[in-house]
């Protein structure tokens, strides 16, 4: 089981170099993390677009390109290319220099692209101070206001990346403001109808209980104190938030605020897909890139 994000980029230079395709190449910061990657062991780059662009941007951050694959074309066409060489080749997909909507919609092509049957979804791994595992929370970074059905896409894809980070059966939290089924807040209810598929293994490979606050997922006192019986509370593995909003401010606080180290990965296309932020710091980059790198594994 994998703990720490040090143990996670260990993980991925054991298992690597893993085949990282990146789609529009031709942005530095996604060659620096990725040079970073490659001199770890943990990714081997296959850059995708001009190869013109390329190596100017490579240039401009004193990259060498030297180890790389170059599919030369124009950067118009770099998503498609990109898609279908992961999907013939590669281990995982990273987003170069190209909008998110190009980006997601090669991977979304009914034709050619990465589909399961089952929603995109962001997933969120923090390394907090006053715990001594990993925390998974989604979705906080593709889905807007999921109905009950993408609901349970989010869970089923996070549990996925629970067990390629080793935690062979991940404690799932449905968090809401309270515990108790309110009728006046609809995710309560869908919780507890989740909770309820869960209860009968209609949701595999994981324990699922909620509605949850936040105390009650991840404190043993604050369930102690307020007496409630569950198999998840006070040990979660995964917080499920109840939109995007909540998760995005969510993740961020506990990163700007409360000095947790991050990284992050859309799941539910047959590739795992690395979409990077120019914001992320060089550490965030290079562990999503490792993140990548195990859950190509599972």
């Amino acid at each position: 089981m994998i703990k720490s994000l040090k143990a996670l980029k260990e993980r991925a230079r054991e298992l690597g170099p893993k085949r990282c395709v990146v789609a529009a190449a031709s942005d530095p910061v996604t060659l620096e993390a990725l040079s970073m990657a490659q001199k770890e062991g943990i990714a081997r780059g296959i850059l995708c677009g001009d190869s013109r662009e390329i190596k100017a941007s490579a240039d401009k951050v004193k990259v060498s390109l030297d180890g790389f694959e170059i599919a030369d074309c124009p950067a118009s066409e770099a998503a498609g290319v990109a898609v279908k060489e992961v999907r013939d080749n590669g281990d995982f997909l990273l987003k170069g220099h190209l909008p998110t909507s190009q980006f997601l919609g090669a991977i979304l092509d009914k034709e050619q692209g990465l589909r399961t049957g089952r929603v995109l979804s962001h997933i969120a791994i923090l390394e907090t101070v006053n715990l001594s595992r990993l925390l998974l929370v989604s979705d906080g970074g593709m889905n807007i206001a999921p109905d009950l059905n993408t609901k349970l896409d989010i869970i089923n894809n996070a549990i996925e990346v629970a067990h390629s980070l080793g935690i062979a059966e991940p404690k799932v939290a449905l968090l809401a403001a309270v515990e108790q089924v309110n009728p006046k807040m609809p995710e309560t209810i869908e919780w507890a109808e989740i909770s309820q598929m869960a209860s009968r293994k209609q949701i595999k490979g994981a324990l699922v209980d909620g509605p949850l606050a936040l105390d009650l997922a991840v404190s043993e006192e604050a369930v102690r104190i307020k007496g409630i019986t569950s198999d998840v509370a006070g040990s979660a593995d995964v917080l499920i938030v109840p939109d995007i909003a909540t998760g995005n401010i969510f993740a961020k606080g506990l990163i700007y605020l409360g000095k947790a180290q991050a990284c992050g990965i859309v799941a539910g296309a047959s590739r795992p897909v690395v979409m990077l932020s120019r914001a992320d710091d060089t550490e965030t980059k290079l562990n999503s890139i490792a993140l990548g790198a195990v859950a190509s594994e599972a």
